[in-house]
């Protein structure tokens, strides 16, 4: 099966872990998906991960967290696609949920959120929506 999309193929992971309870999620490992769960972390939706080292690429461990025997992640989605990119000015950046979520941008500086890529100037690929 070849993988055309590792980004929405993580956020998948992670939503049906989440949706069955499981305390966490193994995903195949890379440069932007260890920065997307670095940024989850900060943001409270994940209570951890790690990068096991293994011979090939590695596996990224996500740890889920839940709160009153619920996820903490309501959504999950995928905003720019490998078929339709999306890209937004910094003056164009989505409001997820009214500010309730939060929009991943991938920018010149890194990934940041939303409100973090607003703060800074900047624009970039809005990667995934999170609420």
């Amino acid at each position: 099966m070849s993988m055309t999309d590792p980004i929405a193929d993580m956020l998948t992971r992670i939503r049906n872990a989440a949706g069955s309870r499981h305390d966490r999620v193994d995903i195949p490992a890379s440069g932007t998906k260890i920065e997307l769960a670095r940024l989850m972390k900060e943001l409270g939706y994940i209570a951890n991960y790690k990068v096991i080292k293994d011979n090939k690429q590695g596996v990224l461990r996500v740890y889920l967290k839940y709160a009153g025997g619920r996820s903490v992640i309501h959504g999950l989605k995928r905003l720019s696609t490998p078929g339709r990119r999306l890209y937004c000015g910094k003056d164009e950046l989505p409001r997820i949920n009214h500010g309730l979520g939060v929009a991943i941008v991938s920018t010149s500086k890194g990934m940041l959120t939303d409100a973090q890529a607003r703060r800074e100037g900047v624009g970039g690929e809005v990667m995934c929506a999170i609420w």
